[in-house]
């Protein structure tokens, strides 16, 4: 899944890129509201951590100019404010959740994995699919009760698919969300890796619709 940070705190965004990426997320970043307004409107991410205390752009205008654009991603607002009132004005300019600076990294995780779960409409963290279990806490994923050995690249490609598991997913929608915004667009790994969870979870596991994209169907037998 792929999020985007918007924080001038510049060691403070970089200590919550790397928590993202250790627990297999691709993370942009923006320092200031005029660049993370432009990467929220222009890219295509599953979820935004915002701070409200922005130069050039406000957190609040922000997200604001975000929901009149009909970008409704899940935003995830983070500020040193604690005053009811700033918190009722971010949740009105469309937030989704709030933090307070100063937070535990790991509740962020947690709200995050949350948002991503209520926006795909899981209410759990563990996501299932016939026989296929993937623990997105935990980042574990298990077949008939057995783990599943997946390279970083391969338990993103997967966790995508079993958020939308149920639909067709085009390649171009899993390169927008599995690679960051400096990646070559071009490239042809995405079929390279599917064809290796095919052989990890069973040849039939993720269905190839022609001319549209894959789609998971581990509700047969995949074997």
């Amino acid at each position: 899944m792929r999020l985007l940070v918007v924080e001038d705190d510049q060691t403070l965004c970089r200590q919550l890129k790397e928590a993202l990426e250790d627990s297999g997320y691709v993370v942009d970043t923006a320092h200031d509201g005029e660049e993370g307004h432009f990467l929220g409107d222009t890219e295509p991410y599953d979820a935004v951590i915002l701070d409200l205390g922005l130069p050039e752009m406000d957190g609040v205008t922000v997200l604001e100019k975000w929901r009149r654009n009909n970008r409704n991603f899940p935003v995830l607002i983070l500020t040193a404010r604690e005053r009811w009132s700033d918190k009722v004005e971010g949740f009105d300019a469309g937030a989704d959740d709030y933090v307070t600076k100063p937070f535990y990294t790991e509740e962020v995780l947690a709200r995050i994995r949350a948002l991503l779960r209520r926006a795909a409409g899981h209410a759990t963290s563990e996501l299932e699919c016939g026989e296929l279990r993937v623990d997105t806490r935990a980042a574990r994923v298990t077949l008939s009760g057995e783990p599943v050995k997946l390279t970083s690249l391969e338990y993103r490609l997967l966790a995508y698919l079993m958020h939308h598991q149920g639909r067709v997913v085009s390649r171009t929608e899993l390169v927008e969300h599995l690679y960051d915004q400096d990646f070559d667009r071009d490239s042809n790994t995405i079929e390279v890796f599917i064809g290796r969870l095919r052989r990890k979870l069973g040849k039939d596991a993720i269905e190839t619709v022609r001319g549209l994209g894959y789609r998971l169907s581990m509700s047969q037998d995949a074997a």
